[in-house]
């Protein structure tokens, strides 16, 4: 009989490797005022739409409606305004028939009409220059609003009291957008641009891109805004959240089924943490679909980070391939020719 207390004798087993998380890159430079105290005085509570003009009307809604999942809820006079399925927003986009393309309009929704108000005196007193003073809205869903230009001439509204439109949740697998996600633009001073936001809209730094591109938010959203450094004032893209990563990767396969090739993904940045699939619009603006993005629920808690431009961070995946097409599109489009020039509506 053998002795039941001799230990067995036999190879060491391994243990399994352990997994190195990717450095954190260095923190960015603290700003003066305190995240929550910004987010306090702002009246800015998110991203409504981007107005673009187009030189063919018909092609550009062809494309936002026919393929990208966008719907018309009103037209008239050479304009067209495009909803998403499940945004309350009235609309995400406005498209209008013109010479040239342009950005039209940035709008921003606001708290109140009396943040709209305080908003035009302390601008006024800034000497930022006023497009449209405050007053009653006649776009769809009405309200209350007021216009002035950026630092760079941009039209950007803040507006209030704005009637919400029919909306629903998306359905699992329904791959149209379902809200307006951010847009970004180009200056020729990434410095002093984001200071007119901070200054003037209380938006708060989230992320730098290598110094170069600075992440903005006015929610709960890393980013609504976000501003690159160029040569030229121009936009960069506008992006369009989906309900999650299935619908995010059907609606770039039906965009590439359709013989739209992504200028960039699909692929996942790290500043931000969101996906990212880049296309071209028919009149070569840059349109985004992405889901995932990162959300910052503790103002004084986050920490702003400036990201490297390595390939494993911009694109964590490492699926979206190489950005040449991008990089050509962007260095081929020229500065805005709406500048310091109001729109007609």
């Amino acid at each position: 009989m053998s002795d039941s207390s001799t230990a067995v004798s036999g190879p060491v087993i391994a243990q399994p490797p352990t997994f190195a998380q990717r450095p954190l890159p260095p923190l960015a430079p603290r700003a003066l005022e305190a995240p929550s105290l910004a987010a306090a005085r702002s009246p800015v509570t998110h991203l409504r739409y981007v107005g673009v003009a187009v030189p063919d009307l018909r092609e550009a809604v062809a494309f936002y409606a026919g393929m990208w999942g966008l719907y018309p809820i009103a037209d008239g006079d050479g304009v067209v305004f495009l909803g998403s399925v499940g945004a309350p927003e009235p609309y995400v986009i406005r498209l209008r028939q013109a010479g040239a393309k342009r950005v039209d309009v940035i709008s921003f929704g606001a708290r109140d009409a009396a943040a709209v108000d305080a908003l035009g005196e302390r601008l006024g007193v800034a000497g930022v220059r006023i497009v449209r003073e405050p007053g009653t809205l006649d776009t769809p869903g009405g309200g209350y609003g007021l216009r002035f230009f950026d630092l760079d001439g941009r039209v950007i509204e803040v507006s209030s009291d704005v009637a919400p439109k029919p909306f629903r949740e998306l359905e699992p697998g329904e791959a149209v957008p379902r809200r307006l996600s951010h847009v970004v633009v180009n200056s020729t001073d990434v410095n002093a641009t984001k200071a007119f936001y901070e200054t003037h809209l209380g938006f708060r730094l989230s992320d730098w891109l290598t110094g170069r591109m600075a992440f903005l938010r006015c929610s709960t959203d890393h980013h609504s805004l976000a501003i690159a450094q160029r040569t030229k004032v121009s936009l960069n893209h506008i992006s369009f959240e989906m309900r999650g990563l299935d619908e995010y990767l059907r609606g770039t396969g039906r965009l590439v089924r359709q013989g739209h090739r992504p200028l960039w993904g699909p692929g996942r940045h790290s500043a931000g943490d969101n996906t990212f699939s880049y296309f071209a619009d028919p009149h070569g603006n840059v349109v985004e679909y992405t889901t995932e993005l990162e959300q910052i629920l503790d103002e004084d808690a986050w920490t702003p980070r400036v990201w490297p431009g390595s390939p494993d961070y911009y694109d964590q995946w490492g699926t979206a391939g190489g950005l040449e097409d991008l990089y050509a599109l962007d260095s081929a489009t020229d500065a805005d020719g709406g500048l310091w020039t109001p729109p007609p509506l």
